[in-house]
């Protein structure tokens, strides 16, 4: 079949609806609960998206059961095939889902085609499922005998995806644990499920099949009933803190293994003798892209020394950026997802001109020429901001960023220490000798050196810590493998004569 997101809605009233997927068949779903889905940047409706009932969600976890008893099975050069042709078909249909993405969650064009290419990453990475999903092998650990661990499947598992990655973090999920040997049920944000489900379709088409991959939509309700089933046997999570505290505890409290990618803060802490262009390039860019919709954008900057001196410099390479509807070229920063999110920012920005930050960059009250309605902020810049400030104990979420200065990297590093997050952190320097340091001191789970948002590459494992993450294995990576796996250890004895007869043992030893 051809990848076309037609083939995912139906039309009622003129309005695309957002179908569900169960059992390799996409559903128009009972419910009496649906939600529109608005461009940011237009406030048109773009389609409905339906909140599942309790029984739809059953639906799709029994079907991903039911699968699961052959799945299991299937040798990993097939799985590892239909990944090869999985990421075969994202890399020819990324223009049109970026073109997608951009329409419902309002990304720029180009970081809406990073959004999935981060995400094939993954996908390209679950390819080499033959050699990750290797297990231990030692021989003649006592006399004749031998011990070896397997790497099986768990079974049902489900992922429960945030409305700013809409592409990345499904990618992050579904292919491996599917190419692990596991069925999923998935739950997308229901504020921009387009292009998820864009990129479900073209699973299917590259082999993935029926029950194996489902998808259910929703809120709470929908989230809870996939927490509580009994048929559920882990569970993946990335979003704020708020939910991300619940899906583990409920969870938790049923059995499953929970990963959980919560809030961040993330800092940036710039030395005096860092290059001061790219720097400043890097402060911008990490900051104020997507909007600042990222766990691991850059909110905080900690000016260390004279290095205080750059603000002017960081206000004004802010002021160049270009702020627009996504689909508009040269647009570097697009509206936030909605208006919700837009009046919590700006709610936040009030607060911080309240509690005495000095307001260096005012993105306030900005107006986009055709995109009156968007949901527009522009760069806002605090500086003067203290650790007790709301601003800075809270996670904006948005294009706004917060200036503090300490005397020394010693004073830096304590400050970011204390602070509850531990998604991502950065420092600027030329000094091998600072940069040594201070990854040896900071308490944070991934580190940059002159690399403002340190994501990494999907053969390592994505390592947030602290208040940023619950449950101890990442959501890609070697990891990974072993959150979707279950090991076994086998340990075996076999005799050359049949005949051969030791006698009784009542020890514990094997010999």
């Amino acid at each position: 079949m051809s990848a076309n997101p037609s083939t995912l809605a139906s039309r009622t009233s003129g309005v695309a609806t957002v179908k569900l997927l169960i059992n390799g068949e996409f559903v128009d779903s009972t419910s009496t609960e649906w939600r529109d889905i608005v461009n940011p940047a237009t406030q048109d409706v773009l389609a409905r998206v339906p909140f599942a009932t309790v029984s739809e969600v059953d639906a799709a976890i029994r079907a991903a059961h039911e699968a699961f008893r052959t799945w299991k099975n299937t040798p990993t050069g097939a799985r590892m095939r239909i990944m090869l042709k999985y990421q075969a078909l994202i890399r020819e249909h990324m223009p049109r889902i970026a073109k997608t993405l951009s329409a419902d969650q309002g990304k720029t064009i180009p970081d809406a085609e990073g959004d999935i290419f981060r995400g094939l990453e993954v996908v390209e990475h679950a390819c080499s499922i033959g050699t990750l999903q290797q297990g231990e092998f030692a021989e003649n650990v006592a006399g004749s005998v031998d011990t070896y661990t397997l790497r099986q499947p768990i079974g049902v598992c489900v992922g429960i995806t945030p409305f700013n990655f809409p592409a990345m973090i499904p990618l992050w999920m579904f292919p491996m644990a599917i190419v692990c040997g596991n069925t999923f049920v998935l739950k997308p944000s229901e504020q921009d499920p387009m292009s998820t489900m864009e990129l479900v379709e073209l699973a299917l088409e590259a082999g993935v099949p029926k029950g194996v991959l489902n998808v259910v939509h929703g809120g709470k309700e929908v989230v809870d009933a996939l927490c509580m089933h009994e048929l559920v046997k882990a569970i993946s999570f990335v979003g704020s803190t708020a939910v991300g505290t619940h899906v583990y505890r409920l969870g938790s409290e049923h059995g499953k293994r929970v990963q959980s990618m919560m809030g961040a803060k993330n800092h940036a802490v710039v030395l005096p003798d860092a290059n001061r262009e790219q720097t400043l390039n890097a402060l911008a860019g990490a900051g104020f892209g997507a909007a600042g919709q990222r766990c691991m954008a850059t909110s905080v900057v900690v000016l260390v020394g004279a290095s205080a001196q750059w603000l002017p410099d960081l206000v004004e390479k802010a002021k160049t950026l270009k702020v627009n509807a996504g689909s508009e070229a040269n647009t570097d920063i697009g509206p936030v997802v909605s208006r919700a999110a837009q009046e919590r920012i700006l709610g936040l920005i009030e607060a911080g001109v309240k509690e005495g930050a000095t307001l260096a960059l005012d993105g306030r009250g900005i107006k986009v020429p055709g995109y009156e309605k968007g949901n527009f902020i522009g760069p806002t810049i605090f500086s003067d901001v203290t650790a007790d400030m709301q601003i800075y104990r809270t996670e904006i979420f948005g294009p706004v960023l917060c200036v503090l200065s300490v005397p020394t990297l010693d004073d830096a590093i304590e400050l970011v220490n204390r602070n509850p997050f531990g998604n991502g952190v950065g420092l600027f320097t030329q000094s091998g000798a600072a940069a040594r340091k201070f990854q040896s001191d900071i308490d944070i789970g991934q580190v940059g050196i002159n690399i403002p948002i340190p994501v990494p590459v999907p053969s390592f494992s994505f390592t947030g810590s602290r208040g940023s993450k619950l449950g101890d294995l990442g959501p890609y990576g070697k990891q990974v493998v072993q959150f979707y796996t279950q090991t076994k250890t086998v340990t075996a004895r076999w005799f050359d004569d049949a005949t051969v007869n030791d006698g009784v043992n009542t020890t514990i030893s094997l010999r």
